[in-house]
């Protein structure tokens, strides 16, 4: 049987020479100070944890805490729910309307985190850093407006057009990032993106997700990395966008992992979950918004509804969004450019059905053909204007771009545009002779002798599928390129002027994509190509009147250049052929 005192520590084994400093056995058991002696702070020590802990876990609750008597927040159930979920989760995945209140929640959670995580560094990533930081800057005036007991945790607050900085007595610390490459090398613990639906999945895995690589140490002289904590924390937050993209991929996913206890989750709602609440704009003033607004645009930017053709696209919507380069459109031809203005004409004079569109569409060729086609403008005619005031706007374009050729939709009603056009044409408001133009195409009589043939009608019988083709051409040979998107701050409707030169193009284009990401792709009984609309709500007039203009590039625009004016077989053999 082993012996008794194999099992006694070398403390009750010795009763004399316990001298050894390095033998943990022989320090007293009993604390030097007693509980007198020991200040407040090390007293409640136990207090604090249980404290810390709790905060940490339950995020709305420590708000409460700190909400003043008069004034604050008082916070609903879902805005509990937000919170804790940024709180508990590795991953959260937020789709909300505009007017949620998505952000303020946003940065309440990230101001939570660095408050009771000592030393962490997180940081917000929008479309440009100077949109992240106005983000942060907005939302922390108002949160150390609404919590005044906030402004002792905070040491140093700095902020400019395009940076922000939020130390903590803790020493944790916020900054804003963009989603680009100028962000790539930046190091945080973990990563909120704003606008999240706006990312494309190489962007996200070469610069965002490696942010989030280094995790937190504890604070002390072991400097561990706690197991228990949520290093490596990546928040996405956006409304909703179009089906197919990234984010609607990674989305899906998420949803996945929820149900499979990954440690991820997806939350969202439409605008009635806050109009239930009391919070954003009231219940008949988004409704009257419903009815003025395009159905895409509502579905967006208030019902959460991911919109478009997941299955069978006309496109990759991913790929459409990547040619938007251009950064201003064209307010007066380049000289260096070629044009072609291409119209596609409106079926029906209701407000709420399809309007008249022409695409402005630029090109230079050189010795290997055409290698880029800009679409530097797009405009939409409003309702109400008969085919005379249709044309007229038509050849004042014209009279612009100086555009080698014009091609006009002369299917049906289309054609009234075309007989329009064939005749002299004055303009009513500045009396300026607009001319008159012949056809290219057809044996149709100008009303002047020498007219200009310019005007190409256009009859899609029998050739859509090949305008579809040149379509899906342009996209996926990336020699399309598109209008940029501007940011919410920089369309400011009251500067009229500068919004319809320079601003309205660029909403043209969002609505372009709005078209092309509701088209699906099928083939007929006759083996060619077709459309279809997911929603017959979507207008396609933008995508037809694009369409058409690429189509005549491809036809009889996009051709190689010959380097010999004339083809001489002798130049093809070392020796000349023999005369006979």
């Amino acid at each position: 049987m082993a012996s008794y005192s194999n099992f006694q520590s070398d403390n009750e084994k010795n009763s004399n020479n316990r001298y050894d400093i390095y033998n943990a056995a022989f320090n007293s058991s009993v604390d030097a100070k007693g509980d007198k002696e020991l200040d407040s702070f090390n007293k409640n020590l136990d207090k604090y944890k249980d404290f810390v802990s709790w905060a940490r876990w339950n995020p709305d609750l420590f708000w409460d805490l700190i909400t003043p008597e008069t004034g604050g927040i008082r916070l609903d159930l879902d805005q509990r729910v937000f919170l804790r979920c940024l709180a508990r989760f590795i991953a959260n995945y937020g789709v909300f309307p505009r007017g949620y209140g998505k952000t303020l929640l946003e940065i309440m959670g990230m101001y939570h985190t660095a408050i009771f995580f000592p030393d962490i560094e997180i940081c917000m990533t929008a479309q440009t850093r100077e949109n992240a930081a106005k983000l942060v800057d907005e939302k922390h005036r108002e949160l150390t407006k609404f919590y005044p007991m906030l402004k002792s945790e905070i040491t140093k607050y700095s902020s400019s057009k395009d940076s922000v900085e939020v130390c903590f007595t803790s020493g944790g610390r916020i900054d804003a990032l963009a989603n680009n490459q100028s962000t790539k090398g930046a190091r945080r613990k973990r990563l909120n993106v704003e606008e999240a639906a706006q990312l494309n999945a190489a962007l996200f895995d070469d610069v965002l997700e490696p942010i989030v690589n280094v995790p937190r140490r504890t604070i002390g002289k072991q400097a561990l990395i706690s197991p228990e904590e949520l290093n490596g924390q990546i928040n996405f937050f956006t409304t909703s966008w179009y089906r197919g993209t990234d984010e609607y991929e990674r989305n899906i996913q998420m949803v996945k992992d929820m149900a499979e206890l990954k440690g991820k989750i997806v939350i969202g709602s439409d605008w009635q979950l806050a109009c239930t609440y009391g919070r954003g704009e009231r219940k008949s003033q988004i409704l009257d918004k419903k009815a003025k607004l395009s159905p895409t645009f509502f579905k967006l930017n208030y019902e959460s509804k991911w919109v478009g053709a997941a299955d069978n696209a006309l496109v990759d919507i991913n790929k459409v969004m990547k040619l938007r380069v251009l950064t201003k459109p064209d307010i007066r031809p380049d000289k260096n450019y070629e044009y072609i203005i291409s119209m596609d004409v409106a079926r029906s004079s209701s407000d709420s059905n399809n309007q008249s569109s022409i695409a402005i569409l630029k090109f230079k060729r050189g010795k290997k053909g055409i290698t880029a086609i800009k679409l530097v403008n797009l405009i939409n005619l409003p309702n109400g204007l008969n085919f005379s005031a249709q044309t007229v706007e038509l050849k004042r374009l014209a009279n612009l771009y100086k555009p080698k050729v014009v091609v006009v939709d002369a299917n049906g009603i289309g054609s009234a545009i075309k007989d329009e056009a064939l005749k002299n044409t004055i303009d009513p408001i500045s009396g300026e002779d607009l001319g008159c133009w012949d056809t290219i195409n057809t044996d149709d009589e100008p009303e002047e002798n020498n007219a200009p043939k310019i005007l190409y009608a256009l009859t899609a019988q029998g050739i859509n599928s090949d305008i579809i083709v040149s379509f899906i051409d342009a996209i996926e040979s990336e020699k399309l390129q598109l209008l940029e998107k501007k940011s919410n701050e920089e369309y400011d409707a009251d500067d009229r002027e500068n919004f319809n030169t320079m601003i309205l193009p660029h909403v043209q284009t969002d609505l372009l994509l709005e078209e092309v990401a509701n088209l699906k792709l099928k083939i007929g009984q006759n083996g060619k190509y077709q459309i279809d609309q997911v929603t017959k709500k979507v207008n396609k007039d933008r995508y037809s009147a694009t369409s058409m203009g690429l189509w005549y590039i491809r036809e009889f625009e996009d051709k190689v250049e010959k380097t010999m004016s004339t083809f001489d077989i002798n130049k093809l053999f070392m020796f000349k052929s023999p005369t006979f």
